[in-house]
């Protein structure tokens, strides 16, 4: 497999020295920058970048013909997005700052330092990312429409939250920077991850993996897979995920379970773009786009030192959180009649005829299962329905039954969740009210609904409602 072609947009290189110019084009491709474009003579400058687009233009200012100070004002006020590193002798720096205050973004002095002609290179090369991310999030901000709305057709929405996530995924689809999704279990983090790739229409594959429960060794040995003899029972060499991902994008589930030793490893990955197979001392250039999820609060673990901080701030350079479905009741009818289709698909039945009760029923549902749970619910419907309307039974029983196990907790600490008071304590018929009007609230007025969630029958509840129309 080919080396992976970076960046996007070659590096113009420009100097009259031919050997500073095979010097610098050499290091760069040993450090994975390797889409250059060299030129010796400073009068063709212009129209070059008139015919072809660039990521990043390293230029000396002491030239024949025209030099670098002349040239860089024209550039900064024609192409004022492509970032200008200025090379200079030690005895020019004052120019070299001039040219900062023109615009240039950094300057290198000559003879010039590998190490330092790469991290220059680089952070130029961020810097462009950061300029063409904040064109494209003002597009995103300005305009209503999605550009593709086809690579969000496995997404079953219609809340406006979800469309402004999807126009955000529109909006970093080309960045190379990694993506983190959180929210909580069962919201479709994966599915983002697959939208984030077809946004992004990168060549290669979508690879996934979820590193919850992955000791240091696998994860190394997954990712950045090893030589023949790298331990015992390395048989044969074997790719590693990313080789695997390349062109494409690498999705890490469950981030937040990651060991220290691990997060130190992809953090390396990340800033450096290279890795090392096991039992290899030659470095691979790793042209993959890292996306990763958790539903753990990632924020908190980072200020408790369980999630590193470094690590972290790379991570959430974009970052997207997906609203649980409690938050989007209005997708509740949509998804059940999804499920409903895809149930009876895979049951191979007749699809049932919901009854009208049952949008309303699970409306009132706060799903800590989320979509996942929402869709076991109606596959469990659907597997015992025999004919006719649907039963509500079954998907009664699961949302007002007590799980298993959770018999042992008290009255009072179960109360202590879910209630708080105000400093006036309401009375015992006040109290009666209030639940009744929330339980009738979030039932649509269903009283058998209504019934069901204040845990009582449909004939006290109308007792209570008929002793209080009297009052």
């Amino acid at each position: 497999m080919g080396a992976a072609t970076y960046p996007e947009y070659p590096i113009l290189l420009v100097d009259d020295e031919q050997h500073f110019l095979f010097s610098a084009e050499t290091a760069l491709n040993t450090n994975g920058i390797n889409n250059i474009r060299t030129l010796n003579d400073s009068r063709e400058t212009l129209s070059v970048l008139n015919r072809e687009e660039f990521s990043l233009i390293v230029l000396d200012i002491n030239m024949p013909h025209i030099s670098g100070i002349d040239l860089l004002p024209q550039i900064v006020e024609i192409y004022p997005n492509i970032p200008v590193v200025i090379i200079t002798a030690v005895n020019d720096v004052e120019s070299a700052v001039a040219c900062i205050k023109a615009g240039a973004f950094n300057y290198i002095l000559k003879p010039v330092d590998n190490t330092r002609l790469v991290t220059t290179v680089r952070a130029g090369l961020d810097l462009r990312d950061i300029r063409d991310e904040n064109k494209r999030l003002k597009d995103y901000l300005l305009k209503d429409k999605l550009v593709n709305p086809e690579i969000f057709s496995e997404i079953i929405t219609k809340s406006n939250s979800m469309r402004a996530v999807f126009k955000y995924i529109e909006a970093i689809a080309k960045s190379p920077l990694p993506v983190l999704v959180t929210g909580e279990t069962g919201v479709g983090k994966e599915l983002i991850a697959k939208a984030i790739h077809k946004a992004s229409k990168r060549a290669g594959e979508l690879v996934s993996l979820n590193v919850a429960g992955v000791d240091d060794n696998l994860f190394s040995d997954t990712l950045f897979g090893h030589k023949k003899g790298a331990y015992t029972g390395a048989e044969q060499d074997r790719k590693g995920l990313i080789e695997q991902a390349e062109k494409g994008t690498l999705f890490l589930d469950e981030i937040g379970d990651l060991s220290i030793e691990s997060q130190v490893k992809l953090l390396r990955l990340i800033q450096d773009s290279k890795y090392y197979p096991l039992g290899s001392d030659i470095a691979k250039m790793a042209d993959v786009r890292i996306v990763c999820a958790t539903n753990q609060d990632i924020e908190t673990m980072k200020e408790s030192n369980t999630f590193r901080k470094d690590l972290y701030y790379r991570l959430q350079t974009h970052h997207i959180h997906i609203p649980p479905l409690r938050e989007r009741k209005n997708d509740i009818p949509f998804l059940i009649n999804h499920f409903l289709d895809k149930a009876s698909k895979q049951l191979n039945k007749k699809k049932p005829t919901p009854p009208k009760e049952l949008y309303t029923l699970l409306s009132s549902y706060h799903f800590p299962g989320n979509i996942r749970e929402l869709e076991g619910i109606i596959f469990d419907a659907v597997s015992v329905h025999a004919s006719g309307v649907m039963s509500l039974e079954p998907i009664k029983e699961k949302i007002f039954s007590k799980p298993r196990g959770k018999e042992s907790i008290s009255t009072n600490d179960a109360a202590e969740e879910k209630i708080f008071f105000s400093e006036h304590l309401p009375t015992l018929e006040e109290a009666e009210d209030t639940l009744i009007n929330e339980a009738l609230k979030r039932a649509d007025g269903n009283q058998t609904i209504a019934a069901e969630l204040l845990g009582i029958s449909r004939r006290a509840l109308n007792n209570r409602l008929a002793r209080k129309t009297k009052l």
